[in-house]
């Protein structure tokens, strides 16, 4: 198909992914937008969202909910940067088309080609229409654009494989200010079971809340190439990630035993910058095996006596990833009951000194319990933990608050004032139920269970616990 057919986009996959006719499209967008906009939010506003891009039937409501956050400025939004993977053309970068407006059975959208001057020689951008001819990334997300926003002009970028830096120049270009949107479109993980699928996107979630740009794997979502851009730039702008609605397949249409996940999030900007995210790619079984044996050694030495402060640690030629500056917890156990435990909530050495110190500190400067003596280092469990960005919470209420809590998954950092406490998320065994672990992590922080002020401030983070 040549560039001068395509002067306007014609609909691809209408009367596939979504009604092709004006009168039922409009129908099904009120079944979803309409509970979704009664159970959203009116403020804070998002600048971006991520949002699925199946067939309605099968992300519709899941997509309805983020596109249900952003219906309060419809009146000052007038772009919108519209991302979204590749499908069907293999190709390296970012695609931008040549025609002047896609075209769905609600009517044409004009796009913004002015914008186009702001982002063309960055790295990657390029144009191309073959990108957009058959691609449904974008086109499922432009009939819920419609319906949500009275006005607006249009950047669709194609991405191909593109680095997430390349990505967040084209963002950071396209930025604007209240009037532009940016929307990620992306499925999260495919054709799993319903129970792997739901681990898989819980990963993928806590990532994009962690503004983790490292942690959203090959086969955790499909447009995870855009998604990285998005939150690379994140971390530089400040913004904080909320994950809102994430289902799959299996809880809205079809069985359970070939999934696809989907997810919406939204991105609030007022939060603290952060620094490029160089530091939380999982770790191989290799220096997982590596750390274990520092922590171990450090332990026995200094049981043993060889040790008489938190140690300086000296490898030879070590691999980049244990120079990574982290936060990390370690964990002791005897006999199913915790020995210790001392962490770092702030990341601030090198991963191999974060073990080693807090190994030693956790063996012998737990005020709760006494040294570890040398017959017990072959009896403990040592478990070591590596913290993502703690990210705060934003919540109206206490109740609020803990009807956010994902048991299971979320460490806690909860602060007033000089009240300080954390509950890493192996707590979640104990302690069940999300107000008692909340009332619990109140206690442990000094203060008591039913306290309660406008001053309470809560970081959620993620832990690789091994």
């Amino acid at each position: 198909m040549t560039a001068a057919a395509l002067r306007t986009r014609k609909p691809f996959v209408a009367d596939a992914f979504y009604p092709a006719a004006a009168e039922d499209l409009r129908a099904a967008l009120a079944t979803y937008l309409g509970p979704a906009t009664a159970a959203a939010p009116s403020a804070p506003i998002p600048k971006a969202i991520i949002a699925p891009h199946a067939g309605y039937v099968y992300s519709g409501s899941i997509a309805a909910s983020a596109y249900a956050r952003i219906a309060p400025a419809a009146d000052r939004i007038r772009r919108v940067v519209l991302l979204g993977p590749s499908h069907r053309v293999a190709f390296r970068g970012l695609a931008l088309p040549t025609v002047e407006a896609f075209e769905t059975a609600l009517g044409p959208i004009t796009i913004d080609t002015d914008a186009f001057a702001l982002v063309t020689g960055l790295p990657g951008v390029q144009l191309r229409d073959d990108a957009h001819a058959a691609e449904h990334s974008l086109e499922v997300h432009l009939p819920f654009l419609q319906a949500t926003l009275p006005s607006f002009k249009l950047v669709p970028i194609v991405v191909g494989d593109a680095t997430p830096t390349e990505v967040a120049a084209v963002l950071d270009a396209l930025w604007g200010g209240p009037e532009t949107l940016i929307v990620i479109s992306s499925d999260l993980s495919h054709y799993e079971n319903y129970a792997t699928a739901q681990r898989m996107d819980a990963e993928t979630s806590r990532a994009i809340e962690a503004l983790a740009v490292n942690g959203i794997s090959d086969h955790g979502a499909c447009g995870r190439r855009p998604i990285r851009g998005l939150l690379e730039l994140a971390r530089r702008r400040g913004l904080r990630a909320t994950a809102i609605d994430v289902r799959n397949s299996g809880d809205t249409a079809g069985g359970k035993d070939r999934v696809v996940g989907y997810g919406s999030y939204v991105f609030e900007e007022g939060g603290t910058p952060l620094p490029p995210d160089t530091t939380e790619t999982p770790l191989d079984s290799a220096t997982r095996a590596t750390l274990h044996k520092l922590a171990r050694d450090v332990i026995r030495k200094g049981a043993e006596g060889g040790l008489q402060a938190e140690p300086t640690v000296s490898l030879n030629k070590p691999a980049p990833v244990l120079q990574a500056i982290r936060a990390t917890f370690v964990t002791l156990n005897a006999n199913g009951r915790l020995r210790g435990c001392i962490g770092s909530l702030q990341a601030r050495f090198p991963l191999v000194q974060d073990v080693a110190r807090n190994a030693f500190r956790s063996a012998f400067a737990d005020p709760r319990f006494p040294r570890v003596t040398p017959p017990e280092v072959d009896g403990l469990e040592t478990k070591i933990s590596l913290l993502s960005t703690p990210v705060e919470l934003q919540f109206a209420s206490e109740g609020d608050l803990v009807a956010k809590l994902q048991p299971g998954i979320d460490g806690l950092i909860l602060q007033d004032g000089t009240h300080r406490g954390t509950f890493l998320p192996q707590v979640w065994e104990q302690i069940p139920a999300p107000a008692d672990f909340f009332h619990r992590l109140k206690n442990k922080a000094g203060l008591p269970p039913d306290h309660w002020s406008p001053t309470v401030r809560v970081w959620r983070y993620f832990t690789e616990t091994f």
